[in-house]
């Protein structure tokens, strides 16, 4: 077996494997990430490096993790659903040891050595106690939804119960050692920072309590409606199995519980459409909830759209449209050219085709708008075809 023979040799081979781990990493519930598959990620004597390192092992054409390595990646990333209650049980007696330790130790840099692994120990202690909570309830959790045997089913929730029992034996051991046992050595130690982590795991062991009651109530929850699920599941299958042979009506009185069953029940219930006020509808919310559905909803049935009939000839003749426009900038130019007021000047304008009195009108009404900057308004009035018209002149 390979031996690293420092850290960073170690972090070396990580890093060089790095994606290679990555994708295994995800594929390890699945147990069938080939030896080919890892040669077109990594080059083939990489793979044969992390191989010889045992950073990967192979088995045939199959390769996975190192196991200790696989649990700490699962670790620290807190994906682990193994619940290892013999890590607390490891930590009170290595905190008992250490404890006798100090207690029979006369050097003082001894002590501390003593007291400081006692100190990581009972931070250790907490975090744990937590963590196997959470994969407990994550647990209980994924084989209720998941798992379709009821038999197996019913035995994991089992097992998940006496594992939740040991979860909260050890909780209170460990508070017992904290509160009762050693007295003494809180009493010597006397330790700022041993007091918070002594603290700090109390509050812990608290929380985990609590949980561990909200598990308990899950856990009754999820087995009585396994088992109920179980007996209705076992009798429907007796029944299918009575109808195979012929024999439903004779060995069972279920002509007489369907007459007295109320049919009702078993109609279609009817649904009614909800229309939906103008003022909800103009709502954001409510236009992407019905965006949604109408995507979940769409119809798999496809539209055969009729083809438009042959576009006529006629549509093909090049045709020519000609239309004669007043340009109100070349007005505006002439006009500041005039010493005539407007009306007078846009009455006497040589325009490029007839035009009537109220098209003269717009022309004025389109000067002032547009170029009233350039003008200059005066107080008095002018009357035309029974209109006024104010007296404007260039500036």
């Amino acid at each position: 077996m390979y031996t690293f023979h420092s850290i960073n040799e170690l972090l070396n081979a990580l890093v060089l494997g790095k994606e290679l781990l990555g994708q295994m990493f995800g594929k390890r519930k699945s147990f069938d990430y080939r030896y080919d598959q890892a040669i077109e990620v990594l080059e083939e004597s990489k793979v044969d490096s992390l191989i010889e390192k045992g950073v990967i092992i192979r088995n045939g054409r199959y390769l996975e993790i190192e196991d200790q390595l696989l649990s700490f990646f699962e670790q620290i990333l807190d994906v682990n659903e193994e619940i290892n209650i013999s890590l607390i049980n490891e930590h009170i007696t290595l905190l008992k040891e250490n404890v006798d330790y100090f207690l029979a130790e006369d050097s003082e840099h001894r002590r501390y050595k003593y007291l400081r692994t006692i100190k990581a120990a009972l931070r250790k202690i907490g975090f744990i106690c937590l963590r196997n909570i959470v994969d407990l309830k994550r647990n209980i959790d994924n084989t209720f939804k998941t798992e379709p045997n009821y038999k197996i089913k019913i035995k994991k929730l089992e097992n998940y119960d006496q594992r939740r029992i040991d979860i909260k034996q050890l909780i209170t051991i460990t508070d017992k050692f904290v509160t009762e046992d050693e007295l003494t050595f809180f009493a010597i130690a006397k330790d700022d920072e041993l007091n918070r982590i002594t603290t700090e795991l109390r509050l812990q062991l608290q929380d985990g309590r609590h949980n561990l009651i909200e598990t308990e109530k899950q856990i009754i929850d999820f087995l009585n409606q396994v088992k109920h699920q179980s007996k209705i599941i076992e009798k429907i299958r007796q029944v299918k199995y009575l109808k195979d042979q012929f024999e439903l009506e004779s060995k069972s009185d279920i002509i007489s519980q369907l007459r007295e069953m109320n049919p009702v029940a078993f109609e279609s219930r009817p649904t009614f459409p909800v229309k939906l006020s103008l003022d909800l509808l103009q709502e954001d919310d409510t236009y992407s909830i019905i965006k949604s559905i109408n995507q979940r909803l769409k119809s798999s049935v496809k539209l055969k759209v009729p083809l438009a009939k042959a576009i006529d000839a006629e549509f093909f003749d090049d045709t020519e449209e000609t239309d004669v426009f007043i340009n109100i900038d070349e007005m505006k130019n002439n006009f500041m050219a005039t010493g005539h007021h407007l009306l007078d000047f846009v009455m006497q304008y040589d325009y490029p085709k007839e035009v009537s009195f109220e098209e003269i009108v717009t022309c004025y009404c389109q000067l002032i708008s547009l170029y009233e900057d350039n003008f200059h308004f005066t107080d008095n009035y002018v009357t035309h075809l029974g209109s006024e018209f104010s007296v404007v002149y260039p500036k």
